[in-house]
Parts: structure tokens; sequence; C-alpha cells
């Protein structure tokens, strides 16, 4: 049941549920908002799949489950395929345009009874929640998760979701205007959408610091002091499709250590570094290494095209290689050689050699670094999260009714 609470009162205290579909790459965007309401005095809590919340629990923030996979079941490593838009498109489609939302449209609902949240803040993924805010009617907004903004189309998932919304009694929305018609948050510089797919009306960009911690100093290994003698290349294929990369870390570590850098990958807590073997002093695996930390360090990037590490790279005016497998990363990888911020390979047939000679060139060619150090000024002129918080209470109030299910 909502009641509403005029968030300009002194003493009044919201409860928003910020909700999110898929994995690190869809929970990490929303926190810097989560951090706002939070410190502002608000009860936020996160609602997503198991395995990504005791990351955020970590950082003080109440977690939910509507999912029941195991939070620690390691993810099964996988070949890596040929990347296709059209796979890619099925995948979008049929789970999280049609799977996901039929799994989590009643577990939400027993959520938004049990926990009555005030406001729902969502992914951009997640249309279970688009979907039943706008039935109910409570106030939302949506955060951007997909930085080129292209690979979310009506000729993709209209048809699931006009389904969906007939059986919870909406009009068909063939646009998917309706997914747009609250409050939109983008942590992404606006030039690097695509011009085809602009940002809706109701946008606001505000720009994500990178935020690290004392703990994380602490916990840096022992060659980080060796990263301010020579130039330094870090390369990250993510979270999940680092386990979908089949021999693409041991091509890119035959080629990049052949050059005269400091090497720093980065594989993920689901694979050991000890399966690589003894490298050389230069080239260092890890499964993490805080990006607010390292990329300040960073002369280049390699890494899958993921939205999040793109913009990351962009924050720091780094040009950077992209090798894109699936989700979005096409769509990115796209937009990286069209604003000529870096360059983009093929993750199966691109060598060793490949690897080694681009990274080379763009090293020593200022017109990449250039062209991102653009990107970085507008990031940087951008406003900070704190932004969103007026943004957001003028959303909490938009509407006076109260609903209950009935």
């Amino acid at each position: 049941m909502w009641r509403g609470c005029p968030w300009r009162v002194e003493g009044c205290r919201v409860r928003v549920l910020f909700s999110f579909v898929g994995g690190t790459g869809h929970a990490e965007p929303m926190v810097p908002v989560a951090r706002v309401l939070r410190d502002a005095g608000h009860t936020v809590a996160f609602v997503g799949h198991p395995r990504y919340l005791p990351a955020l629990e970590a950082r003080g923030f109440l977690s939910l489950r509507v999912d029941g996979h195991l939070a620690g079941a390691p993810l099964e490593r996988r070949p890596l395929l040929e990347p296709s838009q059209l796979d890619e498109d099925r995948v979008l489609r049929q789970h999280y345009a049609t799977e996901v939302p039929r799994r989590r449209v009643g577990r939400y609902l027993e959520l938004y009874d049990s926990w009555a949240p005030e406001l729902v803040i969502r992914d951009e993924v997640d249309f279970a929640a688009a979907v039943l805010t706008e039935e109910l009617d409570i106030p939302h907004a949506v955060v951007l998760v997909l930085a080129a903004g292209s690979f979310i189309r009506p000729e993709v998932v209209a048809g699931p979701l006009d389904q969906l919304r007939a059986e919870r009694g909406l009009a068909p929305d063939p646009d998917l205007a309706a997914l747009h018609r609250g409050l939109v948050l983008s942590p992404f510089p606006p030039s690097f959408r695509d011009p085809a797919s602009p940002l809706p009306a109701t946008a606001h960009s505000f720009r994500a610091p990178l935020r690290n911690s004392g703990a994380e100093r602490d916990s840096l290994p022992s060659w980080w002091a060796r990263l301010d003698g020579r130039p330094v290349v870090h390369v990250t294929l993510g979270t999940v499709f680092a386990t979908e990369s089949g021999d693409l870390f041991a091509r890119l570590l035959t080629g990049l250590r052949r050059l005269p850098v400091e090497v720093v990958i980065t594989v993920g807590r689901d694979i050991n570094p000890a399966e690589f073997g003894v490298q050389p002093e230069h080239v260092h695996v890890e499964q993490w290494v805080p990006q607010s930390l390292l990329l300040p360090h960073t002369d280049l990037v390699v890494s899958h095209g993921g939205s999040g590490t793109v913009i990351a790279a962009l924050a720091h005016g780094l040009p950077q290689v992209v090798i894109p497998m699936g989700a979005d990363q096409l769509h990115n990888a796209d937009r990286v050689k069209a604003l000529g911020v870096g360059r983009a390979l093929h993750p199966v047939t691109t060598t060793s050699a490949e690897i080694r000679d681009t990274v080379a060139a763009l090293l020593t060619d200022d017109g990449p670094q250039s062209a991102a150090q653009r990107i970085q000024r507008e990031i940087t002129a951008l406003p900070g999260p704190g932004s969103t918080l007026t943004l957001l209470e003028t959303e909490a109030t938009r509407s006076s009714k109260t609903w209950r299910r009935n």
C-alpha cells in the first residue's frame, strides 16, 4: 500500500526500492543515486539476483531477494562464441522481455505489498517494474545502464511487453514510450549515445564518481608501486563475459606481454589467475583491482565494451580497444569507433599479433586520446549525483493517489 510522503516536510523519511536485473553492470549505475538518497536519511533497499546483492550489502544497503539462485555459485566457464546481434536480440526478447518479467511480476507485487516502497527506481531493463509501477501508479524513476542507448528497440521487445501489458490491463505501447514516462537518470555523457536513439525529454544526465576507500588501498598488490614507471594497459572482460571468453585472455596475454608496458589484467572472481601460469614481471594477472584506483595510472584500456568500463575509461580521458562479445557491447563498440576514441577487434578472429599492434599504435596516436579527453571534459562538466535528489523528490510527490492491491 502506497501512502505517499511529502519529502520536504522535516522528519519525513520514505522507502525507496531499487530493482535491477542482470549483473553488476545493471546494479552499479544505481549505487551513486542510492547513496544520495541514503545520505539524505531515506530508507533504501535493493532487489535483484542474489549473486550480486552481497557487494551492495557490504556497502551498507538493505537487500531483498526475488530470484532463488545461490549467491555464491560460480559462473560456468563457456566457450567463446561468434558475436551475433540476432542472438543478442533473441536473448533480450526471450529472457529479459519475456521470462524475467513473468517470473518477477508476482514476486514484485508481494514485495510492494510487504515492503511498501514510496518510490521505485529500476534499471532500464527491469521491464516488470516498469509495467507494475505504471499499472499501480507508483512514483518511479529509471536509471540507464546501456550507454549507447540503441540495444532496446521496439522491433525486439515491444511484442512480448505488449502481451504482458495486456494481461495487466494496460494499453499497447508499440513505440516503448511508456518505458520513459517518468524521470530518466543517465550516468553517461550525452554525446556517447547513438544519435538514432536520442535521450527522452525526461532524461537528466549526471556524473557518476569512481569512488574508493581506504580498505581498497590497503589491499593493493605488491607490484602497485611499479605502475608509475612505464605506460600501463588495463585489460578486463567484465564479471560475466570473462567466463565466456574461451582463449581470449591467453591471446591477450601473448600479445601484450611483448610490449614495453605494464599490463594489468583482471579476470573476475570466477577465474583463477593461476591458470595462466607464470608471467613476466611486467604482466600482472589479478581477479580484481579497484578501477577507481587503477584508471588514474592507466594509459589505455582493453575491454569487452561493457557500458560501465567504456564510460569509466572515458571519464579518465583514456583511449580504448573494445573486443565486444555480446549484450550491448556491439553497440558500444560502434560508438567508440564513431567518436574516434579507440578501435574494435573481433573476439574470435583477432590474433595476438593484431592485439599487440593495435595497442602499440593507439599508445603512440594522439588522436584517440584527444577525442577521449573531449568526452572526459563533457563528463566532468555534468552535475554530480547529488543533482538527482530534488528531481527524485519531485517524482515521488508526482501522484497524490494511494495504491493498494485488490
